[in-house]
């Protein structure tokens, strides 16, 4: 591929993905029970001008550190509307660039685009780049510190001065993304290297990478400290990372196996290009074993965690990206590809399943799907499956990969367009409380869903309290919800008359 065209693929592939990251973020509002109590901390750390101490409605709030609050709270400062998924997209797409310019540098262009491509276009990545949660920033950030060290393992050079203070200084910010666990999965990267050469740990804990760690991380967490004691430490370190890890009590426990089907689900569509990996083309060299324990460390940790959320996993995505992108360079497989493609098959069934999936888990989802609509989706498919698989079979090495990748940001494009209006009514809260705005001014919120509680918090500023704080005349009830009489305060239902 000549320079100009080069150029001018690396532009179109930029703005690919700013439509696919940013653009949709406006079509849905907060769901889940994560976004909008993250969103209202943020809100509130731009309002009070308490940058150190999260608060949620008021109260302490020691379950994460404080990286998203920043970036969500300057979004708010900015009048940006979706103060906390906006920041997340625009980090997640900056480091993109940083990831081929990184990976070009040390594996050439060719390999650097590929990767680059299907990190971009990987479901699971795509899924939580315009998330206001934690996971993103966190994989960002520890990526690239990880990507600063790709020429530390070798023997004949270490990573430079600047290479190592920009390790430290990166991983500190991982570690104000989301805790511990970025030492443990950049400890798991550097694993072979340090067992390989012991001498070599030395680069990692000399007075530079730590001096730039602690001079990023450490001033919040004294702060936090500082400021709220023993209920800090007791909170956030006790309980939301040793507890997390061990204790059933947080509710996420699941087998052993279950980031198998996990992993296989965030690769989508690239997934079946796993099956080109050899046992050589992963531990051939100091370089693909790093990056090989980098993907594995987030695997087999949180598998070993009784806890266990899917989004858990998303650093070990980068890694598989650059493993996938280096055999292919060496081997490529056409009939692989051409199976990545086919798997665009299952991206609008994904869509006209997946509002329903959120809400009510997958079983229902699809017990509930309309006939009509899976035809729909399956034709889409299929002419994208196709499409995908023509380019596959009959374009050069070089380019084929870019067609599958552009077929999949135009597919997953229309499974946000046609998801997420569905998703923000059934799994958020926006439509619910402008539809009802009139009313929620005299009501309490009863017996809902979670989701539906913390957005309504959210959407109207916590004005509108729980039934057990303070009676009202009316109050949000049920699943779908709605806004009922109130019970009489004598009738036993702990109700408290105005």
């Amino acid at each position: 591929m000549t320079a100009p065209r080069a150029g001018a693929a690396v532009g179109a592939l930029a703005i690919a993905l700013f439509a696919l990251y940013v653009l949709p973020i406006g079509q849905r509002g907060l769901v889940g029970p994560d976004e909008p109590r993250y969103a209202s901390i943020a809100r509130e750390m731009s309002e009070s001008g308490d940058w150190v101490t999260p608060r949620l409605w008021g109260e302490a709030w020691f379950e994460k550190p404080a990286m998203l609050f920043w970036l969500g709270g300057l979004g708010h400062a900015a009048g940006i509307e979706d103060f906390t998924r906006v920041p997340v997209a625009l980090l997640c797409l900056a480091f993109l660039a940083f990831f081929h310019w990184r990976l070009r540098r040390s594996f050439g262009r060719q390999t650097a685009t590929l990767a680059t491509l299907i990190l971009g276009t990987a479901g699971g990545w795509v899924a939580y780049a315009d998330a206001g949660v934690f996971d993103a920033p966190l994989t960002v950030f520890v990526s690239a510190a990880l990507l600063c060290l790709l020429d530390w393992p070798r023997t004949g050079r270490g990573a430079s001065l600047a290479e190592r203070a920009a390790f430290g200084g990166l991983l500190g910010l991982a570690v104000l993304s989301k805790g511990l666990v970025a030492p443990v999965v950049a400890g798991a990267a550097a694993l072979p290297a340090v067992v390989a050469k012991p001498g070599k740990a030395r680069d990692l804990v000399s007075a530079v990478p730590l001096g730039a760690f602690c001079a990023v991380c450490v001033p919040w967490y004294a702060a936090c400290y500082w400021e709220n004691g023993s209920q800090f430490a007791r909170e956030f370190i006790v309980r939301h990372h040793f507890e997390r890890f061990a204790s059933s009590s947080l509710q996420h426990v699941q087998p052993w196996w279950f980031y198998l089907p996990v992993i296989v689900a965030f690769l989508l569509p690239w997934t079946p290009l796993l099956a080109t990996l050899r046992w050589e083309s992963v531990v051939g060299g100091p370089r693909r074993r790093f990056l090989a324990c980098w993907a594995l460390g987030p695997l087999v940790f949180f598998s070993l965690a009784v806890n266990k959320l899917p989004a858990y996993v998303l650093p070990a995505l980068p890694p598989l990206a650059i493993l996938v992108a280096l055999r292919w360079k060496q081997h490529p497989s056409r009939g692989l590809l051409a199976a990545s493609s086919a798997t665009l098959l299952l991206v609008p069934v994904a869509g006209a399943v997946l509002p329903d999936a959120l809400a009510d888990g997958i079983l229902r989802a699809w017990a509930r799907l309309d006939p009509a609509a899976l035809a729909w989706g399956l034709a889409i498919g299929a002419l994208l499956a196709t499409l995908g698989a023509i380019s596959a079979f009959r374009m050069p090495n070089s380019w084929s990969p870019a067609v599958v990748a552009a077929t999949a940001a135009v597919a997953l494009a229309a499974l946000k367009i046609q998801a997420y209006p569905a998703i923000s009514e059934q799994a958020g809260a926006a439509e619910f409380v402008a539809r009802e705005d009139a009313r929620l001014a005299d009501s309490c919120i009863g017996e809902v869903r979670r989701h539906l509680a913390y957005g309504i918090r959210f959407y109207t500023a916590d004005s509108v309290p729980a039934c057990e704080d303070r009676w009202a005349g009316l109050r949000v009830e049920g699943d779908p919800p709605a806004i009922v009489a109130n019970r009489d305060p004598s009738d036993g239902a702990g109700n408290r008359a105005p």
